[in-house]
């Protein structure tokens, strides 16, 4: 029965004699070439289908259509809960009313998801940890609560009561049926994402989006007027060179230091505890890359319609990071706890910061830690990393607060402080996520008894012996600076989605 299950969970069989020769599962097989098709389509999309060339509904229709037959090629007739998902909360947003329904849409699209996780996971297959219906699911949740958010925020509250970023993403008007499926579903990010803005995508596909971005830039680059559209050619094709890179790295070592050897009791009973902390650092370092190329390709196929446009830089090339997830370099030297996760996963941060973090009236930090965890799925180490990293979050920030000023009165002792950081969030972040890759309670904890809890009663120390200011006593600089990392976000990320 859970053999039949997973079969028609992959969809599409028609890839199989691939499946089998590169000794990859059929469902991972089917998400990267419908990925792979989807690059192409928006090459054609942007080229035969744009704005100036066809009506918003003949590209919303296109999108839509070919976004549900991706879905189903991928994961055959599962694909009918984002359907199901999308049409409920699409009735609540009609019936209930604009001062209630985004509360409303929160519970029913969490819950639905969740409910989904748990049934894939405790019915199905425990452990299966590859492509699944309910990844989708997790974007299409993301994209419905958002714009539930802006509806209340454009319709039901009034424009002294906004923050400056809701009352640019604030939608004045309810939504078509046609445009919400779009928005929710559109071939470009049905797969992997990335969550944006509904206002940002409303104008991509009416052809507004360049036209706002040249009027943000003045239209100026070397003291000519910009009359065209930009080319991502460019950026698509630098996101191709490190989606293959990343995958070539992935494939090549990623079985070279499996992380469950760091639970494997020879390895830690013959292993010195400082080549312990190593082969964790090269072990977690080796699970990024799936990342980066299923995040980075996903942005190249939004780029390659024409989404994202971001404005120019300053040599006034254009600039395509309107809704990128990452930033590797970023990623790799972060030192610190926020700047590492300010720079993973973006789109999600952003939309834990704007739903909730910015909204929940106490304990914002941990109602956000809580959400995320909760939207992540129903394995029992995603709750214990987002536990972890609550602590580590508020560690961070003492240590940020109290001692980072003694290093900033030189370069060097600038550097010291740098070097020391990188190092201790390169390990922080590694002791924070193994139950994350390793799922389950059992060998979580045994890692964790392994390292003697030295990371959790660190962080506690830290909390305990150094004192920071009340959130509302902070200056807004400050306050702004120790947002929590599940909140990611920068002043010049809100400028972007502006």
């Amino acid at each position: 029965m859970a053999t039949e299950t997973i079969s028609s969970c992959t969809g599409s069989s028609l890839l199989q004699p691939i499946s089998e020769i590169i000794n990859l599962p059929l469902d991972q097989v089917n998400f990267v070439v419908c990925q792979l098709f989807a690059l192409l389509t928006a090459f054609w999309f942007r080229l035969y289908l744009h704005p100036s060339k066809t009506s918003p509904f003949v590209r919303h229709v296109v999108a839509t259509l070919l976004g549900f037959y991706f879905a189903l090629f991928c994961f055959g007739w599962y694909a009918l809960h984002f359907l199901v998902q999308s049409g409920i909360t699409y009735g609540i947003m009609i019936l209930a009313g604009v001062e209630h329904m985004h509360k409303y849409c929160l519970v029913v699209a969490l819950g639905y998801l969740s409910i989904c996780q748990i049934t894939r996971v405790y019915v199905f297959d425990y452990g299966m940890y590859s492509a699944d219906f309910t990844g989708p699911m997790m974007v299409i949740t993301q994209k419905i609560t958002s714009l539930a958010f802006e509806i209340h925020d454009g319709m039901a509250r009034k424009e002294e009561q906004l923050s400056p970023s809701q009352k640019i993403l604030a939608v004045r008007r309810m939504p078509s049926l046609l445009e919400y499926l779009s928005y929710n579903c559109n071939f470009m990010g049905i797969l992997a994402g990335p969550t944006c803005s509904y206002n940002d995508y409303i104008a991509f596909i009416e052809g507004r989006s360049y036209h706002a971005k040249h009027l943000q830039n003045n239209g100026k680059v070397n003291g000519t007027h910009k009359q065209s559209d930009p080319s991502p050619k460019v950026d698509v094709i630098q996101k191709l060179c490190v989606c293959m890179l990343s995958l070539l790295v992935f494939l090549s070592v990623c079985k070279v230091f499996p992380v469950e050897r760091n639970i494997d009791d020879d390895f830690v009973a013959t292993t010195p505890f400082y080549g312990q902390v190593i082969y964790l650092y090269l072990s977690m370092l080796t699970t990024r890359p799936k990342y980066y190329f299923v995040w980075t390709l996903a942005d190249a196929i939004n780029n390659a319609a024409g989404f994202g446009f971001n404005g120019y830089n300053k040599d006034g090339s254009p600039r395509w990071d309107l809704i990128s997830n990452l930033r590797i370099m970023d990623i790799e030297f972060a030192t610190s706890f926020k700047m590492f996760l300010d720079n993973w996963n973006i789109q999600t941060a952003l939309w834990l910061k704007r739903v909730c973090y910015e909204r929940c009236p106490f304990k914002p930090t941990a109602a956000t830690f809580l959400l995320s965890a909760m939207w992540h799925g129903a394995y029992p180490g995603y709750y214990l990393t987002f536990v972890t990293g609550i602590l580590v979050t508020l560690a961070a920030r003492a240590v940020r607060h109290n001692v980072r000023p003694y290093f900033l009165g030189s370069a060097t002792h600038k550097l010291v402080y740098d070097v020391i950081t990188w190092a201790g969030t390169q390990i922080a972040i590694c002791y924070t996520v193994v139950p994350f890759v390793l799922l389950s309670v059992a060998p979580s904890l045994k890692f964790y008894r392994s390292w003697y809890f030295s990371g959790h009663i660190s962080c506690l120390l830290l909390v305990v012996a150094l004192p920071v200011k009340p959130r509302h006593l902070r200056t807004p600089s400050s306050d702004h600076a120790q947002l929590p990392p599940s909140t990611a976000d920068d002043s010049s990320q809100e400028k972007k989605t502006s």
